[in-house]
């Protein structure tokens, strides 16, 4: 039951995720370039493949230039 519960939250993250970066119009490239990750990273974490530790996070509202709560919240 949670690893379906954990695989749910990844994708809706990566969903939320999406929305966000493309709202700022930026690709995936640019979220990884501003961010300092790789691009396939960005990928993975956008298809709710991996879970981005706190501190790519942190990067990640960074470089969308929003809150982390914002960033985390959906």
């Amino acid at each position: 039951m949670t690893k379906v519960r954990n695989e749910t939250i990844l994708k809706d993250f990566g969903r939320h995720l999406a929305t966000l970066r493309k709202n700022k119009g930026l690709t995936q490239e640019d979220l990884a370039n501003v961010a300092d990750i790789s691009l396939s990273q960005v990928s993975r974490i956008e298809r709710g493949v991996i879970n981005p530790t706190l501190s790519t996070l942190v990067d990640i509202a960074n470089a969308l230039e929003i809150p982390l709560p914002l960033l985390v919240k959906w």
